[in-house]
């Protein structure tokens, strides 16, 4: 599965579970670290850890793909689910707007 479709399945998945403001960033060319960041909010530290829980299943289950690395289950204001050239970023509204990855990854490159 491409990067953008693999993107596009994540998008799905956590629209199902009702996450807010979802956005894919392609960050393809400003890193290495992968093609597309998928960012979701949630309203609480319960949907937050269901978003992600979700993700997980149904991509191993539909996909057979399992994340390379998952970080901040312990907190559950920011996970990130690692699945190489897509990254998820499942957070809490004022975590997000807090490290604003949206504008720090859409800004890169843009210099002239």
């Amino acid at each position: 599965m491409e990067s953008k479709d693999l993107a596009e399945k994540i998008v799905e998945i956590l629209e199902s579970k009702k996450g807010i403001d979802i956005e894919i960033v392609d960050v393809t060319g400003k890193t290495t670290l992968a093609d597309y960041f998928v960012i979701a909010s949630g309203n609480s530290t319960t949907q937050i850890k269901a978003l992600a829980d979700e993700v997980e299943f149904i991509l191993k289950k539909d996909l057979n793909l399992y994340a390379d690395h998952v970080e901040g289950r312990s907190g559950d204001r920011w996970i990130l689910l690692d699945y190489k050239d897509v990254v998820v970023h499942v957070f809490h509204p004022e975590e997000r707007a807090n490290y604003s990855l949206e504008k720090l990854w859409n800004a890169k490159g843009k210099e002239a």
